[in-house]
């Protein structure tokens, strides 16, 4: 079978290529890893002991407060953690009413000492301005829509506008690091500087790094000393089930890559290290192309300008700094509700399997001196409750107990996935313009033939 390659030689410069954006990494692939024995499922733990721990949540949406759409829901797992502790001394959202509704079914509820006193503003300034001494927060959970974070911008510079106003206050953002235009990539970086230099515990919500099944992969590969050759990743989302308009839209959500995709980026970065993303190419599948009908798509994409509407299929390849090599194919193409994910990821002698992680994690391993593949089934397994629960736990670790599990993203990580998403689409739409242009120039030559 033949594959087609890109001239390199050819490839514009981008913003992803400068030294500001491409740190380098002497870990290679090693990254914060966690003894899988140690993340127990969410009916098995018990509530943590002690004082009053207050917490801020920004955004009042699905992120934050669950949905039929899937498993999110950090406050469900921020109540299992800290128990009667948990008090949510405000929540920011712009839509006062929306918010003001979600705390009123928390209140009807047994969770109701967690928000009887919760204050909704629509502002952090706004809360800032309003609090007092017994409203200091612990820990800052950042749910709010990626277009309004991630950057040094008045209004979308919210991890800045916490260090401020709360120095040391620990902060929990959602994935991805942002969503604005590729140039902004440097403001994220300049933000996840801040968040070192401040030494701000922060976690980013890539919460698949906390698979009891990832960490049994990490294990392997550490305890066996290998150095991983290749990782491929396939994210087959069922299209069906999502009706938001702003999703089908790549100007509005950045694309799927960037929104959805994301999480399979970072988790192949989690184990092939630092992205060399000058390498990366990529090609996609457009709406507009034969194979690319779509029969049930449950939004009106007419009402959609055809530059902003999003590719079907893409399909990338990149080098990883180690010299590894890695793939990643995203596909709009399945109906229903359930979503087909896999990840293998190839070392000397070893192949490390996972499959399904959203739903019922599986991971198949290949061992050398046998061609036999060892199933591990990992059931009620929660990674969203592991992230909330390390993160906790690093919070109120004050003598530093090494024992303590670590972050397993942190701000900059998480900035690094979010730059290998922006390649990715950058590389498959300047592919699609060098097609489309060959299709012209063909056309053209036709005809004057």
């Amino acid at each position: 079978m033949s594959r087609r390659t890109s001239d390199m030689g050819s490839r514009r410069p981008s913003v992803l290529d400068s030294p500001a954006a491409r740190r380098q990494s002497g870990l290679s692939s090693r990254r914060p890893s966690i003894d899988p024995s140690r993340l127990i499922p969410i009916d098995k733990a018990t509530a943590t002991t002690g004082d009053d721990f207050n917490v801020v949540f920004i955004g009042a949406g699905n992120i934050m407060f669950g949905s039929d759409e899937g498993p999110w829901n950090h406050s469900f797992r921020l109540e299992h953690k800290l128990g009667p502790r948990l008090k949510v001394v405000a929540l920011i959202d712009p839509a006062i009413e929306r918010a003001t509704a979600v705390l009123q079914k928390k209140c009807d509820t047994f969770v109701r000492s967690a928000y009887e006193n919760t204050r909704v503003f629509r502002t952090l300034e706004d809360f800032v301005k309003n609090m007092s001494r017994k409203d200091m927060p612990r820990a800052v959970i950042v749910g709010s829509p990626p277009m309004f974070r991630g950057t040094t911008q008045p209004g979308r510079d919210i991890e800045l506008q916490i260090m401020k106003y709360f120095p040391g206050v620990a902060m929990f953002i959602e994935k991805p690091a942002a969503t604005g235009p590729v140039h902004e990539i440097e403001e994220a970086f300049a933000v996840a500087k801040r968040i070192k230099e401040t030494g701000t515990i922060c976690s980013v919500g890539y919460m698949l790094r906390y698979l009891r099944a990832v960490q049994m992969m990490k294990q392997i590969i550490d305890e066996n000393n290998l150095t991983v050759m290749a990782t491929i990743a396939r994210y087959a989302c069922a299209y069906e089930a999502i009706a938001k308009p702003d999703w089908w839209d790549k100007s509005k959500s950045a694309g799927p890559i960037i929104e959805q995709g994301t999480h399979f980026c970072d988790l192949s970065r989690y184990f092939g290290g630092d992205v060399d993303t000058s390498t990366v190419q990529a090609h996609s599948l457009e709406w507009n192309e034969n194979a690319g009908h779509l029969s049930k798509i449950r939004i009106d994409e007419t009402a959609i300008p055809p530059e902003n509407r999003i590719p079907r299929i893409t399909a990338a390849t990149w080098k990883y700094e180690s010299g590894a090599v890695g793939s990643f194919t995203h596909l709009v193409a399945l109906q229903g509700h359930d979503y087909s994910c896999e990840l293998e990821v190839y070392a000397d002698g070893y192949q490390l399997k996972l499959v399904n992680p959203y739903v019922q994690p599986v991971l198949y391993v290949r061992h050398p001196g046998s061609d036999h593949e060892e199933t591990y089934r990992f059931n009620d397994d929660d990674p969203f409750f592991s992230e909330i629960s390390v993160l906790i736990d690093n919070i109120e670790d004050i003598e530093e107990d090494p024992e303590t599990a670590q972050i397993l993203c942190d701000f900059e990580d998480g900035c690094k996935s979010y730059q290998l998403t922006w390649a990715i689409r950058e590389a498959s739409e300047r592919n699609r313009k060098e097609e489309e242009a060959r299709a012209e120039a063909e056309a053209a030559a036709a005809t004057s033939a």
